[in-house]
């Protein structure tokens, strides 16, 4: 098993979503990786691959969370009413 498959393998909890955290931390280590270099074409090219799957983890997490926030927002009693702001 190559060393980027061995990473895709114990990053993901079957059945448990991964959280934002955790992908972007796994994608901070991906690019760091492949800017040392040294890799062969297929190592570089899984990591590619697993880089593009924890970037999209993260970008559903970061819309999720930009639908909560502006679902909050929407919501009467949020501070718009002209007072100040709760934060």
């Amino acid at each position: 098993m190559t060393e980027a498959k061995a990473t895709e393998a114990k990053s993901e909890v079957p059945g448990e979503p991964m959280s934002y955290e955790r992908a972007r931390d796994e994608l901070t280590e991906v690019v760091k990786r492949l800017e040392t270099g040294g890799l062969t074409l297929e190592e570089s090219l899984g990591l590619w691959e697993r880089g593009e799957k924890l970037a999209t983890i993260c970008e559903d997490w970061l819309e999720g969370a930009r639908a909560r926030l502006a679902a909050a927002m929407a919501r009467p009693g949020n501070g718009d009413e002209g007072g100040p702001a709760p934060f």
